[in-house]
Order: C-alpha cells, then structure tokens, then sequence
C-alpha cells in the first residue's frame, strides 16, 4: 500500500499542465495545490462562475450536462495518464459541483456564495451516505464525477433551506 504522498508524488510525475486534458482536470492548476486542492478547486470554480451565471437556466443546465459528461472523459483520461485513481489533484468534478450549487442561491453576493461554498466543501469533504458509497464503489470518471454531484444536490438543499429560514 503506498502512503498519499506517494501518490500525490507520482500523479506529479506524470500530469502534464501543457496537456488541455489535464490541465482542465486538474482546475487549471488550483488542483495542483500542495494544501487541499479540492478546496482549492471549489474555489477557483467561483470566478468561472461568474461568467456564465447570467446565462438562462435551460442553457445553464445544458453546460451542466455537458461539462458532467466531459469531466467524466477528462477525469478517467487524467487518472489513467496518471496512473491513479480519483487523485485529490483531479478537480474538474469540485468544479461541476460547486456550478451546481451555486445555481442555488438565492442572490449574487459574497454572503451567499461564502454559504455555498462552505456548504458543498462540508458535503464533499464529509462524505455522508450515500455519497461515501458512490465515491468507494463506482469506477472510472464517472465514479469521480458522481459523488461530487450528489454532494453538489446535498449542499443546494442545504442552501435552499438556509434562503428560506433567513425569508
């Protein structure tokens, strides 16, 4: 069994930031943060965010689903590049999360997006059933893709009930 920071030391070896795919899986370098880099990765999620916010919300969730069905070819492409298996540097699924959250709220301010953020980092770093499920039991892509999403429906309830209580 070899000790994350092995991992982390040979997913380095072989990511390649000049390589669109990766560099996309990887959130355009925040998920090469040596601390938590899917906080990181949430993070930077928010400025690219703000450029399609305004979009209606069919087209929002049609870039949803796209970038879902590409994070799931990006995600297993980086992780067999790689030779790894759902790294912590692989960050485009925080990326479709946090998207996926941040529809939710209520009102574009650093308030709510604060909450939001806070929200799906807690649902994502916690894990709570079923998420840990769908994170231990489904392979490839996808597998990475999914349980960041459910934690993204998780974290959209959270903030939906929130927006109502503060009502």
């Amino acid at each position: 069994m070899t000790t994350k920071q092995e991992r982390n030391k040979d997913f380095k070896k072989y990511v390649q930031l000049t390589n669109p795919i990766h560099l996309l899986a990887v959130g355009l370098g925040s998920g090469m943060s040596p601390i938590m880099p899917g906080t990181m990765g949430s993070a930077m999620a928010i400025p690219l965010w703000l450029l399609f916010d305004g979009l209606q919300p069919y087209l929002y969730w049609v870039l949803i689903v796209v970038a879902f069905i590409f994070g799931c070819f990006l995600c297993q492409k980086t992780s067999d590049d790689t030779h790894t298996h759902d790294s912590g540097h692989i960050v485009w699924d925080e990326f479709v999360g946090m998207w996926i959250t941040l529809f939710f709220i209520p009102q574009i301010s650093v308030l709510w997006v604060a909450i939001a953020f806070v929200a799906f980092r807690v649902f994502d770093m916690a894990k709570p059933w079923p998420i840990r499920w769908f994170d231990k039991r489904v392979p490839g892509g996808f597998g990475i893709m999914v349980d960041d999403v459910i934690a993204a429906i998780f974290s959209s309830v959270t903030v939906y009930v929130i927006a109502l209580l503060i009502k």
